[in-house]
């Protein structure tokens, strides 16, 4: 049985991101990022690719575009939503890591939401969709305050998807 879950850090404000980039460094959120899909398969659109610059080690790793010669080194390539979800029906844990047309295609597919809140606003072109108290429970939160690697405070949060 497939876990698939969304794995995303957003602000406040629900940016995620700005000119193909992070907007914000936290090495505890790279490391927890690391930490949940080390050995798992995962899901991306081809800007978050290419923000990155490299399939991540240790991962399947799975690329979404509508281009139909594009070529992800390291990569499975394919054109939907639906098929990365298809051809990864037979891993245990597949995470969807961006970007935001992605999150907003994948809310209704996934169980579970892993996001790193970020306390503060910040200036993004790319924004999380809203969490829906009513489809989303919060399970699992751990606070950590800011420090001299981590600029900002943040928070892990893990939200399911209510059975209604």
């Amino acid at each position: 049985m497939m876990n698939l879950s969304i794995l995303a850090a957003k602000a406040e404000n629900n940016a995620i991101g700005k000119n193909n980039g992070l907007i914000w460094h936290l090495p505890a959120d790279l490391r927890h990022f690391r930490d949940l899909t080390t050995g798992s398969t995962v899901i991306m659109g081809r800007k978050t690719f290419e923000s990155i610059g490299k399939a991540l080690p240790n991962r399947d790793n799975i690329v979404i575009t509508r281009q139909t010669d594009y070529q992800a080194p390291g990569c499975e390539v394919v054109h939907s939503l639906e098929e990365a979800v298809q051809i990864s029906s037979q891993e245990e844990n597949v995470f969807i890591i961006g970007g935001g047309e992605i999150y907003r295609q994948a809310m209704e597919l996934v169980g579970t939401l892993y996001i790193t809140e970020v306390h503060g606003t910040f200036d993004g072109d790319t924004y999380f969709p809203e969490i829906n108290p009513q489809i989303w429970e919060e399970t699992f939160r751990e606070d950590h305050q800011a420090n001299e690697k981590n600029p900002y405070d943040f928070s892990f949060v893990t939200y399911q998807r209510k059975n209604n």
